[in-house]
């Protein structure tokens, strides 16, 4: 457990190692980024081997930081952060191994990439809302020189939409953050200590402070109709990135509804419990539609990564232990998935038929030119329907349940939600890889045995290979995140916000 700070800290200096390496050469680059990774992960999966979960934050370290502002570096974790630590290591280490193809500035790449990696690291960490917040910017500022500089399709435009989105949502929960700090006397940003100052604050103070920050961090979340900057920014940006920003940016924003929003004004959440949660279902639904119409096979998966992420704060909005706990279970496993998914579409489809219209995908047999990728991809998008195996079944199950036990109708509502996935999953697996399935239309087409498409290579195998584990692993024994996460629910501050919940 006291080496979980060094993912923090081997992120950051790799970042800079892999800066210098770039001047050597690209692949002194790539091995020393896929070292760093894999040494963060190594930290954190041998952490998790030895974590024993309590009902409450264990501190990492905490030392005086801004005295005069009452700011401590102060670090800890329960069975929710490391959750979201493991998920974190595993993300990155995919998307190095899909990012092997990148030939321009692979230095700087790399190290961008890795600066947003330790940015991650810190907020699951953070334990003070001030420090958390500085880790939170940091994670934000590489992914526009990371999509403007190395994504595709309108690559600026994604790339500043991302930006904006983020840094209004940053300034309402910094909003939040100073009114609460000022009112409870300007002693300190410690959560426990804004916690414990908040029970003394008017309920217009509660309200209004909850609603500061809760809605700045949803905003990164991708909480209807906040939701745009999503799938523009995963289709702008490079593989490695849009994986990174479906398997773990996004989560910052739901971690930190429940962290700080959630876990320091309780009132505030049982107040705005209904607005959150049909925004929700209508989040889960709208994008789920508009998946279900897509004709470019990114923006399919963008908007499906929109509607996934809206069980999440559905199960933040139910307030009860099994919801929330089932909430943090769909991060881990929304963050596998979605990788995987961007994964194939970006690196293993688009990089070399030069194409995401699924127009055009329709017209190749591609399950015989990339059979590969159409096996990762039904695996993957099964897995994203909620196919009993695999992690989206026990993640999405357990927010129903547990949305079932305090709205039914909230329940019902999200579970068209299933239906809707289950449609545009199957309608991109048939139109893209097996659009043109018959053997004589093969055969009629000599120029695609005149120029085969490359072959899937090592690392992408690899990478595949790391998350499909993943998936699998946790939809057959969920328990092993569970038992993590369940008595972290059980702390004062998240207890006191999961009985006054929606109620």
């Amino acid at each position: 457990m006291n080496a979980l700070p060094f993912t923090i800290y081997v992120s950051f200096v790799g970042a800079l190692l892999a800066l210098v390496a770039g001047m050597r050469s690209a692949n002194a680059a790539r091995g020393v980024a896929l070292g760093t990774a894999l040494t963060s992960f190594a930290i954190a999966l041998n952490a998790a081997l030895g974590f024993v979960p309590t009902a409450g934050l264990q501190t990492l370290v905490n030392v005086d930081w801004i005295p005069q502002l009452g700011v401590n570096y102060h670090l800890a974790a329960d069975g929710i952060s490391m959750t979201l630590v493991v998920l974190t290591g595993l993300a990155a280490t995919a998307g190095i191994l899909f990012s092997w193809n990148i030939e321009e500035r692979v230095g700087e790449f790399f190290a961008l990439y890795l600066a947003l990696i330790g940015g991650v690291y810190g907020v699951f960490l953070s334990a003070d809302a001030f420090v958390l917040f500085v880790f939170y910017e940091i994670a934000i500022v590489p992914k526009y020189f990371l999509i403007a500089n190395w994504g595709s399709t309108n690559r600026q435009y994604g790339a500043m939409k991302l930006v904006l989105y983020s840094f209004a949502g940053s300034a309402l929960v910094m909003a939040g953050l100073l009114w609460a700090y000022a009112a409870g006397g300007g002693q300190s940003f410690g959560m426990a200590e804004l916690a414990q100052a908040a029970t003394g604050f008017t309920r217009f103070e509660q309200l209004g402070m909850f609603a500061l920050i809760f809605t700045g961090f949803a905003v990164l979340a991708g909480v209807f109709p906040f939701h745009t900057w999503a799938p523009t920014g995963h289709v702008a940006a490079p593989t490695g990135a849009s994986m990174l920003l479906a398997g773990v940016v996004m989560k910052l924003g739901a971690y930190g509804c429940l962290r700080v929003a959630m876990a320091t004004f309780p009132e505030g959440l049982a107040y705005f419990a209904p607005a959150i949660a049909w925004l929700a279902i209508i989040g889960i639904i709208y994008a789920g539609l508009i998946a279900l119409v897509q004709e470019d096979f990114k923006f399919v998966i963008g908007y499906s990564s929109v509607s996934h992420m809206g069980f999440v704060l559905l199960g933040l909005a139910a307030a009860n232990p099994t919801a929330v706990a089932g909430a943090v279970l769909q991060m881990f496993s929304h963050g596998v998935i979605a990788g995987l998914l961007f994964a194939v579409v970006g690196r293993m489809v688009y990089e070399r038929t030069h194409t995401r219209q699924l127009a055009d995908l329709r017209a190749l047999p591609l399950h015989k030119l990339l059979p590969f990728a159409a096996v990762v991809f039904v695996i993957a998008g099964l897995a994203s329907m909620g196919m009993p195996g695999f992690s989206g079944f026990p993640a999405e199950l357990t927010i129903l349940i547990g949305t079932w036990q305090t709205k039914p109708l909230w329940a019902l509502a999200a579970a068209s939600g299933v239906l809707i996935a289950a449609a545009f999953t199957l309608r991109a697996i048939q139109v893209s890889f097996f659009g043109k399935s018959a053997a004589t239309d093969y055969d009629a087409a000599p120029e695609a045995h005149a120029h085969p498409l490359p072959s899937i290579t090592l690392p992408e195998k690899l990478g595949a290979f790391l998350l499909i584990a993943a998936m699998v692993y946790v939809g057959l024994n969920p328990d092993a995140l569970l038992r993590w996460i369940q008595p972290a629910l059980e702390s004062p501050l998240l207890k006191a916000a999961l009985t006054g919940g929606a109620s």
